[in-house]
């Protein structure tokens, strides 16, 4: 058994980021950048009207006589000379002589003419060439998550496509006879099976949409079959329940037919002390306790930040944040914990219902609060950190 931080360590060190894959723009909304993306141009290419109005060539007079029209698109090569405007839409080229843009609602319209009732500072209005982004310049850092801002900003620069992280497929297997899925009748010794609907969920708030579910009886056949047809499909597994040491868990002697290495067994925490997590080449497995808090918990600590990983993410764990403790806290179970709290405002409380099978209290979480094994009591007011659940 070891502690939560070498678990954290050899998780971090046996984990790959995944292959680089280039996408079309259209399609890599959510991934992360496997590269540092250069402007091929500057941007606006051409100095563009910030509004509707007049470009003129600023001087003392209020009064312009207008020579011609410049569009969005479709630029007038006019070369304008004092007192003379040509009329002007927003995001339309600026000709090389104007030097500012009158706002449509600053003039008067006399025929060919136009009354300047406020004349603007010069080279108001003009946006100027790369004033966005130059080129050659950085536009977007290698680890960036591309967002709809994103893709727009890549679009507006003429690319088409990046280099993206692949996101992995992963599969849910759940173990257990005593499961039955909801919506069916509740029969004499079974239980409603929820542990593959969270951990679904899950993946899907971090974008991971390729999941397979299997469920499989407590036989060792069963569950040796399952594992290695995921084997052939999945880049990681989610194993629930089956992996503790009752008689009928088999989860850990199929991994071992499967020839899955194992890294570690068992964390000196709680809830989630039977955890396990291996490799098969840079295949990644977790086998998660059945306790649904408990098997929460270590998805986020522990699978949360492998699948990050894998993705490109450089920041990868929780938040860690610092609170002082509303209660005394003791431990005197010799184990690291993990305790469902509700946090802030600079403030953090407790939750009833503590127990690794409870998920009530979960719901009405945002935060774990963490106590060492080190750490066997702690004081109301004393400093503790919390993994913030937001993410």
């Amino acid at each position: 058994m070891i502690e939560v931080k070498d678990a954290i360590k050899l998780i971090e060190e046996n984990v790959s980021v995944s292959d680089i894959k280039k996408t079309e723009l259209n399609r890599c909304l959510n991934y992360v950048l496997a590269d540092d993306i250069k402007s091929p141009i500057h941007l606006p290419p051409f100095r563009q009207s910030a509004m509707d109005g007049y470009a003129i060539k600023i001087s003392d007079s209020k009064v312009y006589k207008v020579v011609g029209e410049s569009k969005t698109g479709h630029p007038a090569p006019i070369q304008i000379n004092e007192d003379e405007a040509v009329r002007i839409f927003t995001g339309a080229q600026v000709p090389d002589t104007a030097d500012t843009v009158v706002i449509q609602e600053h003039v008067e319209v006399n025929d060919n003419k136009i009354t300047i009732h406020k004349l603007p500072e010069k080279k108001a209005n003009i946006r100027k060439v790369g004033e966005q982004i130059k080129k050659n310049e950085v536009a977007l850092l290698k680890g960036h998550v591309i967002n709809e801002a994103s893709i727009g900003f890549l679009a507006g620069m003429g690319i088409d496509g990046v280099k993206i992280y692949k996101k992995p497929r992963v599969c849910i297997i759940t173990t257990g006879d005593e499961l039955i899925e909801p919506g069916k009748k509740l029969k004499p010794g079974k239980i409603y099976e929820s542990n593959s609907i969270m951990l679904k969920v899950a993946l899907k708030r971090l974008k991971i949409t390729k999941v397979g579910i299997f469920k499989v009886k407590d036989t060792l056949e069963k569950t040796k079959d399952v594992i290695k047809k995921c084997l052939k499909k999945y880049d990681v597994l989610l194993i629930s329940g089956g992996i503790s040491v009752g008689d009928y868990d088999y989860v850990k002697e199929a991994m071992e037919v499967n020839n899955i290495h194992e890294i570690f067994y068992k964390v000196n925490q709680k809830p989630g002390k039977p955890l396990y997590f291996g490799k098969k080449k840079n295949q990644v497995v977790f086998a998660l306790p059945g306790n649904p808090a408990s098997s929460l918990t270590c998805f986020y600590i522990y699978v949360l930040p492998a699948l990050r990983k894998m993705m490109g993410y450089s920041n990868i764990h929780l938040t860690k944040k610092k609170v002082k403790a509303p209660e005394e806290i003791p431990n005197n179970t010799g184990k690291s914990l993990f305790l469902k709290a509700s946090a802030g405002n600079n403030k953090i409380k407790i939750l009833e219902g503590q127990s690794s099978s409870i998920l009530k209290s979960f719901a009405h979480s945002n935060a774990l609060l963490y106590i060492s094994s080190e750490n066997k009591i702690v004081r109301k007011g004393e400093i503790v950190e919390y993994f913030d659940l937001n993410f």
